[in-house]
């Protein structure tokens, strides 16, 4: 007989929310209020750009992806493993988790690599990651702690990589899943998956990979929504149990896009 996991909750959640104060209070509410164990993985990309500002460091995009200068990096550290993650750290104490921030370097939890330069695009200090301690993890979780992770990783020599936070929680969700019952759950500004961009009634409740191609074909996902659903349904075959597409307001409810 398989012995049954205890349930994990991954959550995203992007910069926009939790640089707001009215959706970061509702979000972190509700997260507190997830039954079981949970973990939280935030961006913060509005803030660095702000901050980068104000010292007259010039933030440049690559299809939406930000390059990762020597002085960026130090931005970047210093808003996401510092303002924000320790932030949301407090604010969670406030609402009874016992949190702590972590980025990838602290317990060595996550090891990256700097992503290579190719068709003359270089991301500067971007890492693409190697590996997760599930180990590690799992047993600040089962000891009551709830992890919040910042997005950045480490090489493993001693310098910092900023790394996607979807990522982040996707390779996390699928190392955890070795040892819980996991839900990924990406928070963002929409419903869900939109059968229609302009009504946010027109939730699609569920998608699977059959289900998922004809939505392709027929023209109804398209655009940065195409590869969140393909790491979505990467992430169950790696064994995450589902993951849930939703607004960050209707956390803990059984609103969105589940995939599965």
């Amino acid at each position: 007989m398989t012995e049954r996991k205890e349930p994990l909750t991954v959550v995203k959640v992007g910069g926009k929310i939790v640089e707001t104060p009215e959706s970061l209070e509702k979000l972190l509410n509700n997260f507190s209020q997830i039954e079981g164990h949970k973990l939280l993985v935030h961006g913060g990309g509005r803030s660095a750009t702000a901050f980068a500002s104000k010292l007259g460091i010039e933030t440049q995009m690559i299809d939406g992806r930000r390059v990762t200068s020597a002085e960026m990096l130090d931005v970047v550290t210093m808003v996401y493993g510092g303002l924000v993650n320790k932030n949301l750290v407090a604010k969670l104490q406030a609402c009874g988790v016992n949190a702590l921030g972590l980025t990838g370097a602290d317990m060595n939890v996550m090891l990256a690599h700097r992503r290579p330069v190719k068709n003359g695009v270089d991301y500067g200090f971007v890492g693409d990651v190697d590996s997760v301690d599930a180990s590690h993890l799992a047993s600040l979780i089962r000891s009551g702690i709830t992890p919040v992770m910042a997005p950045l990783t480490h090489n493993g020599e001693g310098t910092l990589l900023n790394t996607n936070a979807d990522t982040i929680a996707g390779e996390t969700a699928k190392a955890l899943a070795s040892e819980f019952d996991v839900t990924l759950v990406f928070c963002f500004e929409l419903a869900g998956v939109l059968a229609d961009p302009d009504d946010e009634a027109s939730v699609i409740a569920h998608i699977n990979a059959e289900t998922f191609e004809t939505l392709k074909r027929d023209g109804i996902v398209v655009g940065g929504m195409i590869p969140k659903i393909e790491n979505s349904l990467a992430a169950v075959r790696a064994g995450v149990k589902r993951v849930i597409i939703t607004r960050a307001d209707a956390l803990g409810t059984s609103k969105g896009t589940t995939i599965e």
